[in-house]
């Protein structure tokens, strides 16, 4: 005994009908610069406690990043010392006699630099968008302390980003400090 199969008839409907959706779905890449582009978004200054209990002034640095290639952020080096951890680099300005001039070495707000942690996109569209918030801690203020930042990011390619400044922040006075 022998089956013969019966040839199949395609319809072109259901396909006409996919194409315009498959196509829909394949909007334009969009394309950005290599290096890490970064702005600033605002600075607040808040009262907390450090984790002995002590009333302390706390301080949240928040900007936005683009970056183009998509390779912002490092992965967890597994050799601390042959290893690059820093890739958010903050410089301290202080306020003195209405100048603003960069703080000394030793100033306890200088901060020693910050590592972003290793971020990915998948598909075809590599570019990463998002906030960055970086929390300070300042066990000692007085109502002279006026700072400002200045700071800047480097992806995983050495690429470097623009460079940001916040807004002056007045340590003393809790509030959110914008442009």
């Amino acid at each position: 005994m022998m089956y013969y199969l019966k040839p199949m008839k395609i319809k072109a409907v259901p396909i006409i009908l996919l194409f315009p959706l498959a196509m829909a779905s394949c909007g334009k890449i969009e394309s950005l610069p290599p290096e890490p582009n970064i702005e600033y978004t605002n600075f607040t200054v808040f009262d907390t406690t450090d984790l002995l209990g002590n009333t302390i002034m706390g301080g949240r640095l928040k900007f936005h990043f683009e970056d183009g290639d998509g390779d912002l952020g490092l992965t967890v080096p597994e050799d601390v010392e042959e290893a690059d951890t820093i890739n958010l680099f903050i410089a301290l300005y202080r306020m003195n006699d209405g100048q603003v001039s960069p703080a000394p070495d030793d100033d306890p707000y200088k901060p020693t630099g910050f590592r972003i942690p290793y971020m990915d996109r998948t598909g075809q569209n590599k570019i990463l968008r998002g906030t960055i918030s970086v929390e300070f801690s300042y066990l000692f203020y007085s109502e002279e302390d006026t700072i400002r930042y200045e700071f800047y990011v480097r992806d995983r390619a050495g690429n470097l980003s623009n460079t940001a400044a916040t807004s002056l922040i007045p340590v003393f006075y809790p509030g959110v400090y914008e442009e």
